[in-house]
């Protein structure tokens, strides 16, 4: 599902007009995007908690040379999936 048709859904299921409802997606994804750049968690009972990790530095390889690199650390946003959600993909 594209963010078009996700927006589609959206509208259709509240009432909004697709403008509407693109600008409350916006919203709510700006939303999470902020929480998570403070470092926040974002738990959406049901649906997931959305979080930030910090990966360690590692020792990594180049496949076109075969030198040896240091993969920086880094901190990535990742997705933990409720069980609601869970229940109804299974």
């Amino acid at each position: 599902m594209t963010k078009a048709e996700l927006i589609d859904k959206i509208a259709s299921g509240t009432g909004f007009s697709k403008a509407d409802a693109s600008k409350a997606l916006d919203s709510t994804l700006n939303a999470i995007r902020a929480a998570l750049k403070k470092g926040q968690k974002v738990t959406l009972v049901g649906f997931g908690t959305f979080s930030v990790v910090k990966r360690k530095s590692r020792k990594g390889r180049n496949p076109r040379t075969g030198e040896t690199i240091t993969i920086p650390a880094a901190k990535l946003p990742k997705f933990t999936s409720g069980k609601s959600l869970k229940d109804a993909v299974r």
